[in-house]
């Protein structure tokens, strides 16, 4: 056992809080929902990032860099001034939603670098220019773009041009789990002399302004300690604990309260706020901050002139109260060992998690994938019922919002640190998101990614019919059910990893997700035929039209996705029946329930839907969404899509050496395909192996396999050089059309930026490639291949005379997606497409952004740049299949 699993072990049993401080600091809190309290439910414009260096946050805190503890209680991250801005840069600048020609988007370049399941070790990036940030420049631009035009980026202001700009490491390491040590480093990478203040900042959160009953917690200066400028700090839930910064740096002090004649124009509020740091260093204003030393925010001001090529280097500490007797010295050689070992034991911990030789651009990449993971855990606060009231000693709430955004999710008490998709771009949770998140999560902390999967199942999640919280936007909207799917595969991936089973957490999961199925079946089957809708199900502009809005046609939609999903589903609870059964026998009913329910599914998709129409159009060879009219019309929306790929996520195999370990089943299950024989034809029982019949469970049979492959694997639709694509490039010449009272509806190949504002026209489903989808399709060829075989072979690419097996399908696939951060013969990396600063400058090039879906045709990056979340699925692709 590597001393990073020893850690993680005594964490999982509590005999030390290893995980209690962590990256938990979300890098955007402004423009949430959460610190809305708008009547319209106008987040961006509600808390505007002009606010917030002046404005207390109710729910959480944000900084570059940052740590706090898993409460959210105590929080440090740091602050810069170049000398030249006109705002200390204490947070991460991006476009609202209604700004970026793209919706939002954050301007920034910094880069999670590293870090162990624990934070025993952790290492990011800031670069950081030393012109002047183009603050304006950003906006107006943006702005002034249309959608049909890119993003305009820091890069393309100029700021970095000769490299004028500092390169700010910040790394933590912990000497034990209360005591955290933190360096600095600034290298000057430009051609002159530059001035560069840091501000390590040491605060808490502010609670008591809204009248939580925690007493008020206090930060005051004490006596230097040995070369180092001390503060103590204590508050209810921790006691006492140091902030030491070295040498001798000035120190400042202010409160965590509102500006409130800044913000709102009135004449009063406290004297020392938020943004005194601000005035002080930036507007020479000597009297903003406390001379006495004291309040709830402070920082360490280290002014400093580092010359070109250089570096200068700050050290810092949190202690916690036991360790500050008289004879310590908190800077001293065993600092710096502390730093060397904790980096040689992550080397340890990810060398023996990932064994298996690859290139040493593979395990970087795979290295700062898990790195990023890890650093995107956030704190995450949100009391719904709080929320809609509004708390003791501030002003109501509008009335408007008890009839507004997420008022029917009053249960909803969030205070626990989870995975978030990108803390800038998606600073909340996503059900679907997060389901994927666990399966990569699970390669270096099992333990943690079945706490995510589980907590999202409790009482102050779920909602009480059943439903899954899909993100803070609308709860209520509706995400793909890939919980069971998630659930199931961390199961596998843990027993692999520790030789152990952990069968609670799958029965504590099982039981919960029977009633999210049931909400599924009672909401989203409106017929009963076992045809599903769904709405926009995670998949934006992909559809004809907003699939979470009424239909300007009238009538309803039946979702060959929808459907999908929910025979996936079925599989999923089936798979995790069956592992329940080989130990306790009642667990065969409800698997019999699964069994059945998925092959009503598959008969109603390619048959018997609603009204006696098929999603599967036998004409085409491929699914589509069908809509169904008021006056009784129906007919299909043919574009072909993911939409129509996704039913071939519902496979599994009954290998029938389990199936006679489960009498109660076999029995069931002969009684059904004996009595049921038009169902029936939905199981294929083609293949055999040594110990009898083996039965495929699929949405799909051998023949409508083959033509949905024909279309996947051709390179004129949706087989790009990088992966699968959301939309065939056949509706670039082909876009498919609808006219509607007089408008017309229209669904083009877009490889690139929405060219809609739908879904607020920051993600696009219509060309490029998405990662979750496309790690889905590579499993499902595989389970495909384990039931057919290698004589199962499909011509790939199409047109190329080469046949292959699903298996190697499946690893061409991989590797493809893989590819896109490697670089290739020529040292390029297609995520970073045309951009030669990150393609060939060696200050740049090895750093690697996992964005959160890939053009179409160059595979160069899209959307959130740090969506580590589910992109972060690459080290998974890595580990499995490898370059």
């Amino acid at each position: 056992m590597t001393a990073e699993e020893q850690r993680l072990e005594e964490s999982q049993q509590r005999t030390k809080h290893w995980k209690r401080w962590g990256p938990y600091l979300a890098e955007r809190q402004w423009g949430t929902v959460r610190e809305d309290y708008s009547a319209a439910g106008t987040a961006w414009e509600s808390f505007p990032h002009e606010q917030a260096r002046s404005r207390a946050y109710r729910w959480g805190e944000d900084g570059i860099g940052g740590i706090c503890d898993r409460h959210q209680r105590v929080c440090f991250a740091l602050a810069l001034w170049n000398g030249r801005d006109h705002i200390l840069k204490e947070r991460l600048f991006g476009l609202n939603g209604h700004e970026g020609n793209h919706g939002e988007d954050v301007k920034e370049y910094y880069f999670y670098l590293d870090s162990t399941p624990t934070h025993s070790y952790m290492k990011y990036l800031y670069k950081y220019p030393q012109a002047a940030f183009p603050y304006d420049q950003l906006v107006e631009e943006n702005r002034k773009r249309t959608k049909s035009e890119p993003e305009f980026e820091l890069m393309d202001t100029g700021v970095f041009n000769e490299n004028r700009y500092f390169d700010v490491f910040m790394e933590y390491a912990k000497a034990g789990p209360d005591d955290i040590l933190i360096k600095v480093t600034a290298w000057n990478r430009g051609p002159e002399e530059a001035p560069l203040d840091l501000l390590p900042t040491f605060w808490f959160r502010n609670i008591w302004s809204f009248g939580e009953k925690h007493g008020h917690p206090r930060l005051w200066r004490v006596a230097d300690c040995k070369g180092a400028a001390m503060v103590a700090a204590e508050e209810s839930r921790y006691g006492r604990r140091w902030f030491l910064a070295e040498g001798a740096p000035e120190m400042l002090f202010t409160e965590n309260e509102t500006n409130f004649p800044r913000v709102f124009g009135f004449p009063t509020g406290a004297r020392y706020v938020k943004d005194s740091f601000h005035d002080y260093v930036i507007g020479g204003v000597r009297d903003a901050v406390n001379p006495a030393q004291k309040g709830t925010k402070c920082a360490a001001r280290y002014q400093l002139k580092i010359a070109p090529g250089a570096s200068a280097t700050i050290r810092l500490r949190l202690l916690h109260n036991e360790t500050t007797d008289s004879s310590f010295e908190p800077f001293d050689a065993a600092f710096e060992k502390t730093f060397e070992l904790r980096l040689r034991e992550a080397d340890e911990f990810y060398a023996a998690r990932f064994p298996q030789e690859r290139s040493e651009d593979a395990h970087a990449v795979m290295r700062q994938a898990l790195g990023g993971m890890l650093w995107s855990k956030q704190c995450y606060h949100y009391d719904v019922r709080t929320w809609l009231n509004g708390d003791p000693g501030q002003p109501p709430p509008p009335p408007e919002r008890k009839r507004g955004r997420n008022r029917d999710w009053t249960h909803l008490y969030n205070a626990d640190v989870i995975s978030m998709p990108d803390k800038w771009e998606y600073p909340w949770y996503a059900a679907w998101d997060l389901a994927f998140h666990t399966v990569a999560l699970s390669l270096v902390d099992p333990d943690f990614a079945k706490d995510q999967l589980i907590l999202l199942l409790r009482e102050w999640y779920m909602h009480p019919n059943g439903q899954l919280p899909a993100y803070e936007w609308a709860f209520s909207d509706v995400n793909p059910p890939v919980h069971a799917w998630a659930a199931w595969r961390v199961y596998k991936i843990e027993r692999r990893i520790r030789g152990r089973s952990d069968r609670s957490f799958l029965e504590r999961v099982f039981h919960k997700l029977l009633l999210n199925f049931t909400w599924w079946v009672n909401r989203k089957d409106p017929d009963g035929m076992n045809v599903f809708q769904g709405g926009f199900l995670g998949l934006d502009n992909i559809g004809v039209f907003d699939r979470s809005q009424p239909l300007p046609t009238g009538g309803h939609l039946e979702q060959s996705d929808g459907t999908s999903w929910m025979g996936m589903y079925c599989l999923n609870m089936l798979a995790i029946s069956l592992e329940l059964a080989r130990e306790d026998p009642a667990y065969e009913d409800v698997a019999s329930k699964f069994f059945e329910h998925f092959v009503y599914i598959a008969a109603a998709i390619n048959a018997h839907g609603a009204e006696g129409m098929a999603l599967w159009d036998e004409e085409d060879g491929f699914f589509y969404d069908a809509i169904h009219l008021p006056n009784g019309d129906h007919h299909y929306l043919k574009v072909r899509s993911m939409v129509g790929l996704i039913p071939l996520f519902a496979v599994e195999t009954l290998e029938p050496e389990l199936i006679a370990r489960l009498p109660g089943f076999q029995r069931r299950m002969q009684w059904f395909l004996t009595n049921m024989p038009d169902f029936a034809t939905r199981v294929d029982s083609s293949q055999t192996s040594p110990n009898g019949v083996r039965r495929l469970l699929s949405l799909v049979d051998r023949n409508q396999l083959v033509r949905i492959l024909g279309y996947m694997v051709n390179r004129d639709e949706f087989y790009s050089p990088h992966g699968i694509r959301a939309l065939s490039k056949y509706h670039a010449a082909n876009p498919y059309t609808l006219s509607v009272n007089g408008n017309e509806y229209r669904v083009g190949y877009e490889p690139g930026e929405s060219q809609s504002g739908l879904f607020g026209g920051n993600s696009n489903w219509r060309g490029p490639l998405w990662f979750p989808m496309n790690f889905l399709m590579i499993e499902s060829l595989q389970k495909f291949h384990h039931y057919y075989g290698d004589d199962f072979r499909v011509e790939c690419p199409a047109g190329s005379g080469q046949k292959l097996s699903l298996w190697d399908i499946a690893a061409e696939l991989s590797r493809s997606l893989t590819h896109l951060f490697l670089r290739d013969e020529k040292g390029r990396r297609p995520v970073y497409g045309t951009d030669e600063k990150f393609q060939s400058d060696p200050l740049w090039r090895d750093f690697v952004l996992f964005y959160e879906y890939f053009h179409g045709d160059t595979g160069a990056g899209l959307g959130a740049s740090h969506q580590t979340g589910w992109t972060g699925l690459v080290a998974k692709l890595l580990e499995q299949t490898g370059e």
